[in-house]
């Protein structure tokens, strides 16, 4: 297989890299290293069958050329700017929107025929059932970051329905470990690091989240492609656990081993589009054959391990 990995320099972009190489694939990596690391894939282009193509998938016409002879799409590239989504609305629909109808028309240019998309638990917006199925309707859209997904996967659906392609939709919890580069936890570490003494936190603290281990997020994702033959695939991608920020925070400060005052910024929300309550049912990864190996807690350690190691 030759497989295309748009985002393949960022988190969770570079550990599909990782696993394709390993099992023997040619993989081209795309990424801008805007927010992607070189480091998280030097050790892969040192693989002949590796080869890194700076490129913004913004751009269709650069983008085109570098689909050549690829079976698979692994498209991870977005931007993930939740938090300050208002503060820039245009990032989303160029990067998550405009963004995947590129990378559908540089697969149809070229032939290719799968795709693999990094959807997101935000486009069941604040769901009124919990643990939500991908069955769920979906509401009224409550983020920016969210609205862009939604019209991502629905852009793959049309074109899988169009042109003949099958699209694998994942949609994730916030995803922890090694090469983590955005989210809560570098947040708060970064904040430590500059004063141990004490902790601001966005909302009161008792936001309800999923969190899932990126080895485990990756082991779900190649089981789909290797069990699942249907036109759109849809599968939750998270783990029966729910942790409060407060739960997050009380780890974090053990593995730093602080004891910071914590200063709360008040409400149930974080920020504008912040869904205080997100959890994600498993049950339909689960019945082919799917178990997280890491619960919240240790993914969270490892995380924060990682992050203490890699200045």
């Amino acid at each position: 297989m030759k497989a295309l990995v748009t985002g393949g320099a960022g988190f969770i972009g570079s550990h599909i890299v990782d696993r394709l190489l390993s099992e023997g694939c040619e993989v081209v990596i795309v990424d801008t290293l805007e927010t992607g690391f070189e480091s998280n894939i030097s050790s892969s282009l040192k693989n002949p069958k590796c080869t890194f193509h700076k490129v913004d998938i913004q751009n269709l016409e650069a983008l085109k050329p570098c689909f050549n002879g690829v079976d698979t799409v692994f498209h991870l590239a977005a931007n993930a700017d939740v938090r300050d989504g208002l503060k820039h609305p245009e990032k989303d629909l160029n990067y998550n929107t405009i963004g995947t109808f590129n990378v559908l028309e540089a697969m149809r240019a070229n032939g290719c025929k799968r795709i693999v998309f990094s959807s997101t638990g935000s486009v069941y917006g604040e769901a009124k059932v919990i643990p939500t199925q991908e069955t769920e309707a979906f509401p009224i859209q409550t983020s920016l970051y969210g609205a862009s997904k939604v019209a991502g996967e629905s852009l793959i659906q049309a074109y899988a329905e169009g042109y003949g392609m099958q699209g694998f939709i994942f949609r994730f919890v916030s995803i922890m470990g090694e090469r983590y580069s955005h989210g809560h936890v570098i947040d708060f570490y970064r904040k430590l690091k500059k004063d141990p003494s004490k902790l601001e936190v966005l909302g009161n603290g008792k936001q309800k989240k999923s969190y899932l281990y990126v080895g485990d997020c990756v082991d779900a994702i190649f089981l789909c492609l290797e069990k699942c033959q249907d036109k759109i695939n849809i599968f939750n991608l998270g783990t029966d656990e729910i942790f409060e920020v407060n739960d997050s925070i009380k780890v974090i400060v053990e593995a730093m081993n602080l004891k910071p005052s914590l200063e709360y910024t008040g409400g149930e929300r974080g920020w504008v589009g912040d869904n205080p309550h997100i959890h994600l049912d498993i049950s339909k990864m689960r019945s082919i054959g799917w178990e997280p190996k890491l619960n919240i807690k240790e993914a969270v350690e490892r995380t924060i391990s990682y992050l203490m190691e890699n200045e």
